[in-house]
């Protein structure tokens, strides 16, 4: 079922958490909204599912106008159809996993077989079958997460929403637990509204991505466009991975100058002016021998991570970090050279951030 916010509104007094956002949500989507802490991106979440009253605006839920500020709709949580789930499980210790995923089925008057037939299922899709006896005290963190999501599956609503459910699991848990989501999508083919403030997940995980600023949506694209094609600086900083490097370059029809460093440019690059430059790590070679084209750098620092090597690189007072392909055997103040991958540099506003396209 799609859902629909249309120039929705939050303010707090001065503070306005959510400023005349209007997205949709696609049917069967997996659309993750993407931001800093303080961005808005869980008070919309929280507006979408009744929990906090909008300022001005609609929400739509399937074909049902569910909040209107204007005709003063205002559809209680409990009959919008949406499940939440929250980064806290909030499970009750004192019952079992059962009695937990049941919880909503009883409210709703479910009893006898039907309700163990319907919480079995919901706990066989979240590959908890066995623990039905157990308390919450007795599962690991990821365990917990998965009751909280079959608490939700078992209820069957018609849109899921969480609010960045894996930020208390430890890095392979989180893992786990986005193939699990993945998987749990796949199967059920309802519409997912997934809040975090990692890049990683949502790139992983989406099939859209809306990325928030300060109560905006700046961007809101396939998370392959908003890796590539960032519509501003701050999308292009916010889902780099880890760092994007940024320079003030002017521009001349065939190079991008930068505090004394002359970068060769692409013959499609934008019109001669100035520009803040973005590079990604990713998008440049380094070799310890000079290549056409290359420029020598300075090394910095090395750091390793695993299957991942970062350079830090330096010449005079321009400052680069790279990521090579392999372990690239270097030590410090050793002079390497790098080649910038001309068709993925990116070009921004020094004024107002925004992406800067090719004019020529």
């Amino acid at each position: 079922m799609r859902v629909a916010v249309r120039r929705l509104t939050k303010r707090w007094g001065a503070v306005v958490a959510v400023h005349d956002v209007s997205l949709e949500f696609a049917r069967g989507a997996f659309t993750t909204v993407l931001g800093p802490s303080g961005c808005g991106k869980t008070t919309m979440l929280r507006l979408i599912a009744g929990l906090e009253e909008p300022t001005a605006g609609e929400i739509w839920i399937g074909d049902r106008l569910v909040f209107s500020s204007t005709e003063h709709i205002n559809v209680p949580p409990g009959r919008r159809g949406v499940g939440l789930v929250f980064q806290s499980y909030a499970l009750w210790p004192h019952m079992t996993v059962f009695d937990n995923v049941a919880l909503g089925l009883r409210q709703r008057g479910l009893r006898g077989e039907a309700l163990a037939r319907q919480v079995r299922a919901a706990l066989n899709r979240v590959r908890l079958e066995g623990l039905e006896d157990r308390y919450p005290g007795e599962l690991s963190g990821g365990q917990q997460q998965r009751v909280a999501l079959a608490r939700m599956i078992a209820v069957e609503p018609q849109v899921l929403l969480l609010d960045e459910p894996l930020s208390n699991l430890d890095a392979k848990l989180r893992l786990e637990m986005r193939a699990e989501l993945k998987r749990l999508h796949h199967e059920l083919g309802i519409t997912v509204i997934y809040v975090t403030h990692d890049q990683v997940e949502a790139m992983a995980l989406s099939t859209r991505v809306a990325v928030m600023d300060r109560g905006r949506v700046v961007q809101y694209d396939t998370p392959d466009r908003i890796y590539r094609t960032p519509a501003d600086r701050f999308v292009a900083d916010f889902t780099a991975n880890p760092v994007m490097n940024f320079l003030e370059v002017d521009v001349t029809a065939t190079e991008a100058r930068a505090d004394g460093l002359v970068l060769p440019l692409d013959p499609q690059g934008p019109p001669p002016g100035r520009y803040i430059l973005g590079i990604r790590p990713e998008d440049c070679g380094v070799s310890p021998n000079p290549v056409s084209g290359s420029i020598p750098f300075r090394v910095y620092a090395e750091l390793s991570a695993g299957p991942d090597q970062f350079l830090h690189l330096r010449r005079d007072t321009v400052q680069l970090v790279v990521k090579t392909g392999g372990r690239l055997r270097v030590q410090p103040d050793q002079i390497v050279y790098v080649t910038l991958y001309l068709d993925r540099l990116h070009f921004f506003d020094p004024e107002t951030g925004r992406r800067v396209e090719a004019a020529r």
